[in-house]
């Protein structure tokens, strides 16, 4: 033996698996991995000598039979050489084997062992992991490896205690694979964990490991603190929770920073949520951090912002954060308040004195804003057309600043004046300011006007003084009729008698005089002296300019003298008052005119006028006697807008900013409230602005019109007034610059206030038992929770005060604002309470949960008593549903107590999570128990006998799952029937499957998801179907298949179809396999070009809901296609379908079978007259295929059965035209009760042959019922199959989709009703039922065969079913074409005028003879090109018009349904070709027929009950005797004979022409042979008919009895005739009498004996059935039509009979019966 050079191993591994014995190095173990039984596997075995000598040694064989070496002899080594020694494994079972062999030197022996092992699964994986501490209600994760160590595919699960989750928690591994796992931590209570997880693995021997999993969870604690906040009474290190931003400007932001501590060592989640109040509320307080997460011993830090809208107002508000599953909340409160400008006037009045015409006078007027905040002032007044003026009328006035304004007056007229103006400013009441000053000139000389006198104005306006001129006033002075108080004013005399003092005048609200002056509300402070209207106009669009209507002005004089009015002059306006000066008489009005004269087009104007009205006695102090006399003059203002902008021109874009409030401030209800909104002008160009006040009726705003100059702003006040406390929105339009596509909507909100005060507990406080002399402290929660403040104080009886005190007992609540107060109870006396516990719902029911999902209710415990109570809670389990019970009994506990056991205190209640996780789909009912706690019993054991019953909880377990309802076909598809659709798609037994329970490998994944890296995912459901698409030729349309998908359960069901590249996973190019089998090259074809597609691919029905899907295959390739596409529900069922189709070649034969095995319908042995069966074959091709049955193996089994036909093909040959199931018909006759088996091969001529399995089973009737035998005979009702699904273009439904006939006699006949629904709305329907086979035609009649439907219509079809004579089984396919009546309409139009063109160019030549006049010579003739040219110019031209494109009718082969021939339609040609208009293409509508016919022998031994049903209608005397043949041979003799009646379908034109002519001349000859006329009348009158001899028995009986009956007829008159004598004639007419009355009863008897004969004759009992059948027809189309009422109660109304009726007629006869 040479020795053989090993390659060297590393050092690790050579130390690991070897081992030296005496200098020899060897392994210790050989192993044989993956042998297989009857194969030699053979190892080598390496020895190698590593010492520095040669040694010598000698071996042993093993011992055993399965490990052999070859022949021992002794080993000679030389330093460093190896011996390689092979050993061959021989096994004979599968099983493990150990040997050894043997090695011996001079030091001793050593072994090496020989095993060889069994594939077997092994994972590895650590025997623990620890995970992170986690907080209550957190998650937390870590991952490790889980490794196949095995030779096996393992498959391995986990089984992991709560609140541990493993995922995945199933998977499969490849050998050597490895995967990682992730735990899953989420505790709902803190402890510390130390559990162990299952792995199962193995498939045929289930194998564990257990890893260790531990864990540590804790509460967290969070606390609050406010970041540099230091508030009183608060030590230094202690947690601030409340935060408070003082006083913040108002419409500014403010942040401010809190921290939350986590003082726990467990992160921990919380979320921050907003205290919720359904009251209306502003929020002005606003956190970004919705959630986060805490880290242990560390902080997060929020930002709060502030943001204050209403000046003045206090905000509060609350923002609670949550942790650990709701159980911890901490509170965070947050306030402030909102502060504004704080503007006032030094002065609130300026005096100029007295200047002369033509002067002007300047004073000082100092504003100043104390406040931090900065303020937008105005004064409404404008400064260019008065007499007072002002630097700065406008501004900003920044914080804790003084602005001097320049005031000048400047007098246009010699008069004293007088104006009250008004400071307008933003976030703050109103100021006002008087301005007076006196002008003098040359000739009048008014008195000055000084600050007492209006003083003293006032005071007499409220006293009523001021509407006498001064003149009257100072003789009423003079008179005594008044007098002056002490202050200089005027009072009247009689209220100085009475005790009441004089009225004096008060300052009112700056707002309210602002508001109630009498021009913007209807109410005033006091009423005017002087009024003018209007107040403000508008005068539009003044075009041209030198054409504008002057505005009418009036001003009415109130007051009891004449005053006199001058309107300011103001040079460089554009308006003017004519005339300038006008004195009005007393309680008159006066008229003026407003002049407006624009200078420019396209542009806006806008001003307001000023005039001065006083009495006319103050034109000179002369005219003054009494100085408390002089009134001040009163100011007019009228406010004027224009524009002079062309149409078309684009009036000027107004650019502003508003500042408007969202809200109102609060106030209570019927009370005023008031906002200010600031308009600035940031633009270039003056803006105008309107305020339509009548569109707003319940707002006030002021002012409603004016202007804003470049860089201006305008200040607008408004005031509502609401009434109760209901939210009102207030939309009001603000018109900018005369144009109303400027107009901007200002929206607020309003709402009056009410008291509401919330108490906590619902108002109710309760106190825990104490000791008496001790006293017990509980904070009690009060909250204001209005947007007013509250003031609130406590008030306890006299008689509680001794045990109740509260602190503190009266105070002031902001908005919103919560007070804890301590309330202290000291009791004085003993009381017992009873102690119970309750819940507050004694029964929940949680309805339907999915399997395997969690759901959560909350139990509520309630304590009625004035203890806290300890308890202790249980639960018993009950599971119900079909299901095996002692599997059930032990299934885990499905319900979780988020804890159970606690403590209730007094007059409370505590709260139970209960989670619920059915594992089955069954009912689960729980019930809790509990049991008080008590110093003796402290644990369940010990309270195992005081438990009572808490609540019951129910639940039950759901998988969704849906079902197919309805299916049918279109394109290529469209002659496919629906039965055999639903075995192509295996639809019954999906259907079923759905409804079973999903297997656990289905639910590896829950939801669809891209799992597999590979091209062919791996598959985990236990059931594979087939999506067969049938066959169909190349290049024909795609075959589509709708599906009606139903979600019957009571969950929402969510599907999805997914195909190979839906499942696999995106992955990196360098990451995927570059060579691909042949299947998945396959696949790819498939998907890259889309041959099967589905649409939609997925969808979520709620439950009841339907939807319908649409499945093709496109036949763009020949050969088999198939494509597996799983069919994954949500959390349920996982189904592989597997999709085919077949495209074939065109003209290539190809017949489509379902599948290699069909089973008979189980016969009953002894049966007389075994039924047809049929076995259905398609013809997916383009062109008819003939099948012939090869019936060798038939005829063994016939030969095998004593010569027993047991199977009998009676179509062993046919033709299938294209795009049609054909049927072959077999008669199964048992002979024994046992399976038949027979292999029959079908042969298709130039195409593919298959072989078919055909199986029968035999019963004996007499030990199997017939119910209890798989031959389950449908009852006779109509099954109402599915209709609701409809094709692209479909008009019309059937109401069924398949009728069963059920079971019936072979000499009776079935009728079903089915109705074609016209579903359009415009289109009327064409119809014509088509029935596939000769023999279907026999058996089946549809009643109307063809007709029309209008839009809306519903037809009444009549099926009959009559059996043929044999017993048979009937399933066919009855197909209804239906068309659209317009495009039939339209293709017999063009198919006219087709034949109309063919018609003429039949009898239409072109001569193309060159000289027609001369001999022509029979050389031959010359082309056409030729003659073209020798013809003259202009026979040239009239050669160029030539006839239409000739007529040519294309051969159309019988292709399949839907299939297009593309390349002729592309021909060349076909542009030069007439092509003969081909008819439309109809919708199939496919309705199934199913029936059992049996002999009438059978049917009345096994439908005994069922027979009096039928009326028989044996025998058979519709037929023609000559075909009633006993031995069958009548059917035979009508297949012969079907095909030469149908040979006229298959005959050209010429020969129906030459019939149609035969027949016409021989009908025509024989309506004019008057011989024939004269036969025929003749043969009328015959008595005896000639045929009369072919009458059978019972009619001669008949005859002869009505021959009997005429003789006596004629005797009767022979007494008559020969009577001679009066009295012979007396005894001759008593003779006569006596024979005339029992002729007349003979003649009776015979008649009724006659009716019982005709009764019984089949002939008229097939009429009265018929007439029977026809009467039901027509009430079922009238009950159809809404005609008659079946339903409807029946009316039975008696009439009382005539007296005369009842003397003259004393028998009537009986009523006639319509």
């Amino acid at each position: 033996m040479s020795p053989l050079q090993l390659p060297k191993l590393s050092a690790g591994k050579a130390k690991k698996k070897k081992g030296i014995f005496w200098g020899i190095e060897v392994t210790k173990t050989l192993r044989w991995h993956g042998w297989e039984l009857g194969k030699e596997t053979i190892k080598h075995l390496i020895l190698k000598n590593v010492r520095e000598k040669t040694q010598k040694l000698s071996y042993r064989c093993p011992s055993t039979r399965f490990f052999f070496t070859l022949f021992p002899q002794p080993i000679i080594l030389r330093p460093g050489i190896s011996l390689i020694l092979p050993i061959v494994f021989r096994p004979i079972e599968k099983r493990e084997y150990e040997d050894k062999i043997c090695f011996k030197k001079d030091e001793g022996e050593f072994s090496v062992t020989l095993r060889a092992t069994l594939p077997h699964p092994c994972l590895s994986f650590p025997a623990a992991v620890q995970l992170p501490a986690c907080a209550v209600h957190n998650v937390t994760e870590i991952t490790f490896p889980v490794h196949n160590i095995g030779d096996l595919v393992t498959v391995f699960h986990w089984e992991a205690p709560s609140p541990f989750y493993m995922i995945p928690d199933y998977s499969i591994l490849n050998p050597g694979a490895e995967c990682m796992v992730k735990v899953v931590f989420q505790p709902k209570v803190a402890a510390v964990y130390d559990v162990a997880a299952t792995c199962w693995f193995g498939s045929e021997e289930k194998r564990k490991r257990t890893i260790q999993l531990k864990a540590l969870s804790k509460y967290p604690y969070l606390q609050v603190n406010v970041v540099g906040e230091k508030k009183e009474g608060v030590q230094p290190g202690k947690f601030q929770d409340v935060l408070c931003f003082g006083s913040v400007p108002v419409g500014t932001t403010v942040e401010k920073c809190v921290e939350i501590f986590n003082m726990s060592v467990v992160d921990a989640p919380c979320r921050i949520e907003r205290a919720e109040d359904p009251l209306l509320q502003d929020h002005v307080f606003f956190c970004d951090v919705s959630h986060g997460i805490v880290p242990a011993k560390g902080k997060l830090v929020l930002r709060i912002r502030f943001q204050p809208q209403i000046v003045g107002e206090h905000s509060t508000d609350y923002f609670t954060i949550i942790s650990a599953g709701y159980l911890l909340q901490t509170v965070l409160k947050v306030a402030g308040s909102c502060k504004g400008p704080s503007v006032s006037l030094h002065q609130d009045s300026l005096d100029f004195d007295w200047i002369n015409l033509g002067q002007s006078l300047m004073r000082m007027l100092e504003i100043s804003n104390t406040s931090d905040v900065p303020a937008y002032y105005q004064f409404d007044i404008d400064v260019t057309g008065s007499v007072f003026s002002l630097d700065h009328p406008c501004g900003v006035l920044e914080g804790t600043t003084t602005l001097v304004l320049k005031v000048t007056f400047r007098p246009t007229h010699p008069i004293s004046y007088h104006r009250r103006v008004v400071c307008l400013v933003h976030h703050q009441e109103p100021l006002y300011v008087d301005f007076f000053g006196t002008c003098h000139s040359d000739t009048a000389k008014p008195a000055i006007l000084q600050a007492r006198h209006l003083s003293w104005y006032r005071t007499n306006m409220v006293r009523g003084l001021t509407f006498y001129p001064p003149d009257i006033v100072s003789a009423m002075l003079k008179d005594g009729q008044l007098q002056m108080d002490e202050k200089g004013a005027l009072m009247l005399l009689p209220e100085v008698s009475q005790d009441k003092p004089p009225k004096e005048y008060f300052e009112v609200d700056s707002m309210t005089e602002y508001f109630y002056d009498g021009e913007t509300s209807d109410m005033a402070l006091f009423p005017p002296h002087v009024s003018v209207s209007p107040r403000e106009y508008d005068f539009g669009c003044c075009l041209p300019l030198h054409k504008v209507k002057p505005l009418p002005l009036c001003v009415t004089n109130h007051t009891k003298g004449s005053i006199t009015v001058f309107w300011t002059l103001s040079h460089g306006s554009a308006f003017q008052v004519s005339p300038e000066m006008c004195d009005i008489p007393p309680l008159k009005s006066s008229a003026f005119r407003v002049i407006f004269k624009p200078t420019q087009l396209n542009t806006l104007y806008a001003a307001e006028v000023e005039g001065f009205a006083f009495y006319k006695v103050l034109r000179h102090y002369n005219n003054i006697e009494e100085d408390a006399t002089i009134c001040p003059s009163w100011c007019l203002t009228v406010k004027l807008r224009a524009h002079t902008f062309e149409e078309g021109r684009e009036h000027f874009i107004p650019q502003y900013i508003l500042d408007v409030p969202k809200t109102f401030p609060p106030v209570a209800p019927n009370t005023d409230t008031y906002c200010s909104i600031l308009l600035l002008n940031t633009g270039t160009s003056l803006i105008t602005f309107c305020v339509n006040q009548a569109a707003r009726p319940s707002l006030l705003v002021k002012p409603c019109s004016g202007y804003i100059p470049p860089g201006g702003h305008q200040i607008f006040f408004l005031s509502t007034h609401p009434v109760n406390t209901l939210s009102q929105q207030h939309v009001l339009p603000l018109q900018l610059n005369s144009h109303p596509g400027y107009t901007k909507e200002i929206a607020l909100r309003s709402c009056g206030e009410s008291l509401n005060l919330l108490l906590e507990g619902e108002g109710n406080l309760y106190f825990k038992p104490v000791y008496i002399g001790t006293s017990f402290t509980r904070m009690y929660t009060i909250k204001n929770c209005t947007r007013l403040p509250m003031v609130f104080t406590w008030k306890i009886r006299q008689s509680d005060r001794k045990i109740l005190s509260v602190s503190p007992t009266a105070g002031i609540l902001q908005p919103y604002e919560a007070l804890a107060q301590a309330w202290t109870f000291t009791p004085d006396k003993e009381i017992k309470y009873l102690l119970r516990a309750k819940a507050e719902k004694e029964h929940l029911d949680l309805g339907t949960v999915l399997v395997g999902d969690l759901q959560s209710c909350t139990i509520v415990l309630l304590n009625d008593g004035i203890c806290s109570l300890k308890y202790i809670l249980s639960v018993e389990q009950l599971i119900t549903g079909p299901s095996d019970s002692e599997e059930v009994c032990s299934d885990p506990l499905a319900l979780e107590l988020e804890h159970c056991s606690g403590t209730i205190p007094a007059r409370s209640r505590a709260f139970v999570r209960v989670t619920v996780r059915p594992a089955r789909q069954l009912r689960y009912t729980w019930s809790i128990k509990y049991a008080l706690c008590s110093p003796i019993a402290t644990d369940l054991t010990s309270t195992e006998d005081q438990q009572q019953p808490l609540c019951c909880i129910v639940a039950t377990g759901v998988y969704p799952t849906f079902c197919i309802t309805d299916a049918c076909s279109a394109g290529s598809g469209s002659g496919i029937s629906k039965l055999h659709l639903w075995r192509l798609f295996s639809l019954d037994m999906l259907n079923k499957y759905l409804k079973q329970d999903p297997a656990p490998s289905e639910l590896i994944y829950r939801v669809p998801s891209r799992h597999s890296t590979s091209l062919n995912p791996p598959v985990y459901t236990p059931l594979l179907l087939d999506f067969n698409f049938g066959a169909a030729p190349i290049g024909s349309e795609p075959t589509l298949v709708m599906l009606l998908l139903e979600n019957k359960g009571v969950v929402p069901a969510e599907w999805a179809f997914l195909f190979p590249s839906d499942q696999k996973m995106d992955m990196e190019h360098w990451a995927e396999d570059a060579e691909f089998s042949s299947c998945e090259l396959h696949e790819m074809r498939i998907q890259d070009n889309q041959l099967f597609s589905v649409s939609p691919k997925s969808g979520k029905l709620l439950p009841g809901q339907e939807e319908s899907i649409q499945l093709s295959h496109r036949h763009d390739f020949t050969g088999i296609d198939r494509l597996p596409v799983l069919l994954k529900v949500s959390y349920g069922h996982e189904i592989l379908l597997n999709f085919s189709g077949v495209t074939v070649e065109e003209g290539q034969q190809y017949i489509h079978f379902t599948s290699s095995e069909h089973l008979f319908t189980p016969i009953a042995i002894g049966t007389s007259h075994p039924p047809k069966q049929i076995y259905e074959l398609y013809n997916g091709g383009s062109v008819p295929v003939i099948f012939e049955v090869q019936l060798d193996e038939v005829m063994k089994i016939q030969k095998e059965n004593f010569q027993h036909p047991v199977f009998v093909c009676l179509t062993p040959r046919g033709e299938i035209p294209p795009g049609i199931t054909g049927h072959i018909e077999w008669i199964f006759s048992p002979l024994e009760a046992r399976t038949y088996v027979v292999d029959v091969p079908i042969h298709i001529p130039g195409g593919e042959s298959a072989v078919i399995t055909f199986k029968g089973e035999g019963y004996d009737p007499n030990t199997i019922e017939e119910t209890a035998s798989s031959s389950k005979i449908l009852p006779p009702s109509v099954f109402s199959g599915s209709t609701k699904l409809t094709v692209p273009g479909q008009a019309a439904t059937l109401s069924h989709g398949r009728i069963c006939f059920g079971n019936i006699p072979d000499c009776a006949k079935a009728s079903r009703l089915v109705f074609l629904n016209n579903i359009s709305e415009s289109k009327t329907v064409v119809f014509a039922w088509q029935i596939s086979t000769c023999k279907d035609k026999r058996v089946l009649q549809i009643a109307p065969e063809v007709g029309v439907v209008q839009p809306g219509e519903s037809i009444p079809c009549f099926i009959t079913l009559q059996p043929s004579g044999t017993a048979s089984f009937c399933s066919t396919d009855l197909v209804c074409e239906l068309y659209i009546q317009e495009s039939l309409v339209q293709y017999e139009r063009e198919l006219q005028e087709w034949e109309k063109e063919k018609a003429r160019q039949a009898v239409e030549f072109t001569i193309t003879e060159k000289d027609l006049g001369k001999q022509k010579s029979p050389a031959g003739r010359s082309s056409d090109s030729a003659e073209t040219k020798i013809l003259p110019e202009s026979k040239a031209v009239m050669r160029r018009y030539k006839t239409l494109p000739p007529i040519k009718n294309h051969p159309t082969p019988n292709q399949p349904a839907g299939h297009i021939d593309r390349r002729r339609l592309l021909d060349k040609e076909s542009s030069r070709v007439w092509v003969k208009p081909q008819p439309p293409r109809p919708t199939l509508l496919h309705l199934g027929v199913t029936g059992t016919a049996y002999s009438l022998e059978d049917f009345s031994n096994k439908f005994t009950s069922e027979l009096h049903k039928y009326f028989l209608s044996w025998p058979f005397s519709n037929q023609p005797l000559e075909t009633k043949f006993v031995d069958g041979r009548r059917d035979k003799d009508r297949m012969e004979m079907e095909p030469k009646s149908l040979s006229l379908a298959a005959a050209s034109k010429q020969e129906l022409q030459i019939v149609t002519d035969i027949l016409a001349g021989v009908i025509r000859g024989l309506l004019e042979n008057t011989q024939l006329h004269d036969a025929i009348r003749s043969t009328l009158d015959e008595p005896i008919p000639y045929f009369s001899q072919f009458r059978c028995a019972e009619s001669a009986e008949l005859q002869d009895r009505r021959q009997c009956s005429r003789v006596p007829s004629g005797v009767s008159a022979l007494p008559d005739l020969y009577a001679e004598k009066d009295g012979e004639r007396k005894e001759m007419r008593q003779e006569t009498s006596l024979s005339n009355d029992w002729l007349e009863i003979s003649h009776h008897e015979q008649l009724r004996e006659q009716k019982e004969t005709i009764s019984r004759q089949p002939a008229f009992r097939s009429l009265v059935e018929l007439v029977l059948e026809n009467t039901l027809q027509n009430i079922l189309i009238e009950a159809s039509r809404g005609e008659v009422m079946l339903t409807a109660q029946p009316r039975v109304i008696a009439l009382p009979s005539s007296p005369s009726q009842r003397i003259t007629s004393p028998a009537p006869p009986p009523p006639s019966r319509a």
